[in-house]
């Protein structure tokens, strides 16, 4: 007997909270735009994060501030904003799929690049290319997932796929840990960006089997003008623009305060060395692997503001803790690791359905790609700002400061509805 799946879907997702029904309900097609967007930001997360962990390694073989090193950071994740921006509005004309190839293919050659660079200056330059397709792999990635996703399992759909980032970020880890551990320190920071050659591999799987989503094709079919990217900034999306954009200005600077300095904080604060760190880290690790996937999963429970809300008044009051630690007490930064990672990182499963159900289909990916961007952006000036910061009050005092981004998530959030469950359809 054939069963109405519209008529058990509601009661069961109600039900059965933390199940892994949303895999099987997806398509043939869904399924596979759930794996290239999930190994996508898995390696995506990899080429991003060893930086963090060679950062260290490559300023004494430059010989850099650490506003110097900060700076690296900061200029690949503001050329990353623009690279999402980009990818958004591509995907609005040459599709997601197209540019979701683009971007890898972008940020798996500048950061094998990366090793081979003779200078700062250089390596600032594939740095801030390789943030190019950094920036735009999510923006085509997360859109493909939230078309193909059924609307009631939609956040733990994009929840799951935004955990690839924990896992990308733990083969960072692992990989940047047995380097340095192997080879000398001037020589081991070369070869971990070598190994960022990987993506490119994915390119195969996304190209052979991933195909436009439906609602896609049918709003190219529907939209007989063309659209004009600067329709977010019109008064029918003006104000879904600015704060989704402040949404992610918030989230994104705590973010980067906390997790681009870290090892660098646990190393000269906390005087561990890489070896001795990557308990520490590894821990953050696992609480952001739980983070994103129970965040997706809340999202559908009780709704996408109300979640924000949650993981940011968390990762607020953990980056404060964790980094006023008194020194010595290390046995309690590794027990608050877990929950810092949980609510830091897991606040961004949010993202990937809450901004494609506030665009329309026909301008989601400019919407989309310029809000969370945009977000990173200016996010990206945390790093080089506690840089600047540590001199004077530390760098656990000036990581702190991070906090303050948090804020600004639970003032963008009176300002946009509520967008739980609903339907994305070719013409809004």
């Amino acid at each position: 007997m054939k069963i109405d799946q519209a008529t058990t879907r509601t009661p069961r997702s109600r039900t059965s909270v933390f199940t892994f029904d949303w895999y099987t309900s997806l398509s043939g097609r869904a399924v596979h735009a759930f794996w290239a967007s999930f190994l996508g930001w898995a390696l995506d997360a990899f080429d991003f994060q060893i930086f963090t962990f060679i950062l260290s390694a490559i300023a004494v073989t430059f010989a850099l501030t650490q506003a110097q090193s900060g700076l690296i950071a900061t200029v690949t994740l503001v050329v990353s904003a623009f690279g999402g921006v980009l990818a958004g509005a591509l995907a609005d004309s040459i599709g997601r799929v197209r540019t979701l190839l683009l971007t890898i293919m972008v940020y798996a050659l500048f950061t094998f690049l990366s090793g081979f660079a003779p200078s700062y200056p250089i390596l600032l330059l594939f740095r801030s290319l390789q943030g190019l397709g950094f920036g735009g792999e999510w923006a085509a990635g997360a859109i493909i997932v939230a078309e193909v996703a059924n609307p009631e399992q939609r956040g733990r759909v994009l929840g799951w796929v935004q955990s690839a980032w924990a896992l990308g970020w733990a083969f960072a880890l692992l990989a940047s840990t047995v380097v340095l551990a192997l080879v000398p320190a001037n020589l081991a920071w070369r070869i971990v960006f070598w190994l960022g050659i990987i993506p490119a591999l994915l390119i195969l799987y996304v190209r052979r089997n991933v195909q436009e989503p439906e609602v896609f094709v049918e709003t190219q079919e529907s939209v007989r003008t063309s659209f004009s990217f600067f329709e977010i900034f019109r008064p029918g999306l003006l104000k879904t623009t600015i704060f989704t954009s402040l949404l992610a200005v918030g989230a994104q600077g705590g973010y980067y305060a906390i997790f681009t300095w870290l090892p660098t904080f646990l190393k000269k604060d906390r005087h561990l060395s890489v070896v001795g760190s990557t308990p520490y880290v590894l821990v953050v690790i696992i609480g952001s692997f739980l983070g994103y996937t129970i965040s997706g999963y809340i999202n559908d429970w009780i709704g996408r503001k109300a979640t924000f809300v949650i993981y940011a008044l968390g990762s607020a009051l953990l980056i404060v803790l964790y980094t006023q630690i008194p020194s010595g007490a290390n046995t309690l930064l590794l027990f608050l690791g877990l929950p810092l990672g949980f609510f830091a990182s897991g606040i961004f499963s949010g993202f990937g359905s809450y901004l494609a159900e506030l665009f329309p289909s026909r301008a989601r990916g400019a919407g989309q790609g310029f809000s969370y961007n945009f977000g990173r952006g200016v996010g990206a000036l945390f790093p080089t700002i506690i840089g600047y910061l540590s001199a004077t009050i530390g760098l656990g005092g000036a990581i702190s400061f991070g906090a303050l981004g948090y804020g600004l998530c639970i003032l963008a959030l009176f300002f946009l509805p509520e967008t739980k469950g609903k339907e994305l359809v070719a013409v809004d």
